[in-house]
């Protein structure tokens, strides 16, 4: 897989994680957790895990923006 697809995917977590914190802020309603079964369960954990990380790598996303090496 070429950076573009991990770029697809750390985007489409981020998302995720943008819409369960955005109703987490507005509503206090954790979407994740209740789908899987509360913060506490290990499959949630995962998930959370899985989306800091996308949002982690999405940092390289700055360097190659910056430097129009980002092409298509």
């Amino acid at each position: 897989m070429n950076s573009k697809t991990f770029d697809y995917i750390a985007l489409a977590f981020m998302i995720i994680g943008a819409i369960n914190w955005g109703l987490i802020g507005f509503f206090q309603f954790d979407l994740v957790a209740s789908i899987f079964g509360g913060m506490g369960s290990w499959i949630s954990r995962v998930i959370y895990g899985v989306v800091g990380i996308a949002g982690i790598y999405s940092l390289t996303l700055f360097g190659r923006v910056s430097n129009n090496s980002y092409t298509e």
